[in-house]
């Protein structure tokens, strides 16, 4: 994932993902059942039902893409054990522990939220008052 920036999201499919689908399907599933723009820049994870396979597609500004992984020795977290509806968002660091098999993804928040520029315009001002 080299050259992805920190600032965007990462968005969990919270289903079991059938990994014979395409770059196509899978877009589909992003704009139709996740009510997200496949074509944001943001990164879209999704995983096999059982759990050995994922899938991330997302879009470099020239063409989707599509990135696989197929784990020999164990599983990825079943996402849709802890989210049911809607989805997860994930940082790029917490998706990086994913696609390595951390099993503690999910489970509680490991980057500290991204900072928005109301957040630092807020923080500016106070400090000049």
């Amino acid at each position: 994932m080299i050259g992805l920036s920190r600032g965007l999201s990462v968005f969990a499919f919270t289903e079991p993902v059938d990994m014979r689908k395409s770059f196509n399907t899978l877009g589909a599933l992003v704009v139709e059942r996740m009510k997200r723009d496949v074509l944001s820049g943001d990164l879209f994870l999704f995983v096999s039902a059982d759990c050995s396979r994922a899938k991330v597609l997302y879009f470099d500004g020239t063409g989707i893409c599509l990135l696989s992984k197929r784990l020999e020795k164990g599983k990825f977290v079943p996402l849709w054990k802890r989210y049911r509806e809607g989805g997860m968002e994930m940082t790029l660091s917490e998706l990086a522990l994913f696609i390595e098999g951390s099993q503690a993804v999910g489970r509680l928040p490991m980057s500290p939220p991204l900072l928005q520029h109301v957040d630092l315009r807020s923080k500016m001002s106070s400090e000049t008052r």
